[in-house]
């Protein structure tokens, strides 16, 4: 791909993981919980709790919380990737670098705790949808045009978003100019690279 193609991003997502409808439920109470309270309060009893039923019948479909929390992970890389696919769809490499460092940082602030939960830490790849992890970070491959320069952009990125999730940052800093010089940084490598 040279720097003036545009982006084909529009590859569709693994097929997600078959959950029944109360199964489902578990799930989405459990994410609530999450997003409302933190990880501290994701239990099997508080998961119970909301949905109004014993905690042993959640175990009739989740195994423990950490299977629950593969599933969310796999919802948190599923909303990412595709968001990140729109928004760099049909743009060239060039101008594609803006718009997926914006959409990364938009993602993660908006659902911290389920950001948290997806990109901090041991990842369990062997118990994930095959290729969704491949598939939710493939477009900074396809912007970037190099694996180990998209590594790096994600890299930047995430730490970017951790920082800014924990408060890290210096009182004063103005971030969306952080952003804003981190895009023009790999808007440039990208093009030295081009040539």
């Amino acid at each position: 791909m040279t720097s003036t193609d545009r982006i084909d991003a529009a590859r569709p997502a693994p097929p997600s993981r078959p959950l029944g409808a109360r199964a489902a439920e578990v799930v989405a109470a459990a994410r609530e919980i999450l997003e409302q309270e933190g990880p501290d309060a994701l239990t099997m009893r508080r998961i119970a709790d909301d949905l109004r039923i014993k905690a042993p019948s959640l175990y009739k479909h989740f195994p423990n919380k950490a299977a629950i929390e593969v599933v969310l992970v796999e919802e948190a890389l599923g909303q990412l990737g595709g968001a990140l696919r729109a928004a760099v769809d049909g743009l060239a490499p060039l101008d594609a670098v803006r718009p997926l460092l914006e959409t990364y940082r938009r993602t993660g602030l908006a659902h911290p705790a389920l950001y948290r939960l997806a990109t901090l830490g041991p990842l369990r790849r062997d118990e994930l949808v095959e290729g969704l992890e491949d598939w939710a970070g493939e477009p900074f491959l396809l912007v970037m045009g190099e694996p180990y320069l998209a590594q790096a952009v994600w890299s930047a990125a995430h730490g970017m978003v951790a920082l800014e999730l924990d408060g890290r940052y210096p009182p004063g800093s103005d971030l969306d100019r952080t952003w804003d010089e981190a895009a023009v940084a790999f808007t440039d490598a990208l093009r030295a690279r081009a040539g």
